[in-house]
């Protein structure tokens, strides 16, 4: 199973980031997209680009709300160009990024047809907008390799369309194998009924993982990185009901008491509400031997990479520098 990280970018520090991060032995290191958080993601993945050479680098994830499918899919193509082909799109419906400027996720309707237009503007075809055909003609003549579309997915709609549309499906449920291996299985049954070759799909996972000898500082430290991903879990409109029973209660504080002020941080009380048996299941958190043995869980039920959150935007740095680390052996044996 492929190991990679999740991160928050640096205009001071992406491209030194990203050394790191390829140095440590990680397959791939993707970058938030939230324009009220970081600075542009593209920009920033282009520096990341330039001082690395072997890691696939993407966004973790972008939004159709802000971003037009040909401005995203120009983008892509670019950093494509320019990193000889190691670019993942990482996409879902909006979440922070749609927040922090006072406006909703797509709908899964819109968000269907965003991919589709978003695979059109990829593949170099014209695309029919209100009636107008789009294409990106600077890509005339020249033979770029395909970007992979990662569907970033939590709700039955959204895992339903991926199976659709994309090349790749990161489930944001948690690290419980038995809730991934059900995502799957709905993925492979709605890329069947979309008579795609379900064997054609990869799976991946967001997880979040903070690796240190003591489990208390290890749940301390993953707090904030974790709300973000079960927040995901209670999005209006989701249905609740259709979880595990560990994480209901969970998911119903995080709809009504989340705090987009302190997004990713273990500071917010949203996060410092969540009960240490629900850190355990829904991420990993603890010593390396642990972390090891829930890797391997993940990767039995068939996933194929995992992309890893490394704990709280507020961790401390005497935290998440040795929990990286020992997170970049833990891979080397999953």
């Amino acid at each position: 199973m492929e190991m990679g990280l999740l991160m928050f970018p640096n205009p001071a520090g992406s491209g030194g980031m990203a050394q790191l991060v390829e140095g440590l032995g990680f397959s791939s290191l993707v970058f938030a997209d939230t324009q009220c958080l970081t600075p542009d993601v593209w920009g920033q993945l282009m520096l990341a680009a330039s001082a690395t050479e072997r890691i696939q680098l993407g966004t973790g994830v972008t939004n159709p709300v802000s971003r037009d499918p040909a401005v995203t899919a120009s983008a892509a193509l670019g950093l494509q160009v320019a990193s000889g082909g190691r670019v993942v799109l990482g996409i879902g419906r909006g979440d922070s990024s749609m927040a922090k400027i006072g406006k909703r996720p797509a709908s899964p309707e819109d968000f269907d047809l965003y991919l589709e237009r978003l695979r059109g503007y990829l593949k170099g075809e014209s695309v029919l907008r209100e009636g107008h055909p789009s294409q990106l003609e600077w890509l005339e003549g020249l033979d770029v390799p395909a970007v992979p579309i990662e569907v970033a997915a939590t709700g039955p709609k959204v895992i339903d369309i991926a199976a659709r549309r994309a090349d790749q499906v990161c489930f944001a449920v948690g690290a419980d194998p038995e809730r991934l291996a059900e995502c799957i299985d709905r993925a492979r049954r709605a890329a069947i009924d979309a008579n795609r070759d379900p064997e054609a799909l990869r799976f991946g996972a967001y997880l979040n993982c903070v690796i240190h000898p003591d489990p208390a500082v290890a749940r301390e430290a993953i707090r904030g990185g974790l709300s973000v991903f079960a927040h995901f879990s209670g999005f209006q409109g989701m249905e609740i009901e259709s979880l595990p029973e560990g994480a209901r209660a969970a998911a119903q504080h995080l709809r009504k008491n989340y705090d987009m002020a302190h997004h990713g941080a273990a500071a917010g009380d949203h996060a410092q509400a969540l009960e240490a048996d629900f850190i355990h299941r829904f991420g990993i958190a603890g010593p390396a031997e642990e972390a090891l043995r829930r890797f391997e869980q993940v990767a039995e039920v068939g996933i194929d990479f995992v992309r890893v959150v490394p704990g709280s935007r507020d961790m401390p740095a005497e935290v998440a520098g040795p929990s990286i680390q020992a997170l970049a052996k833990v891979a080397q044996g999953v």
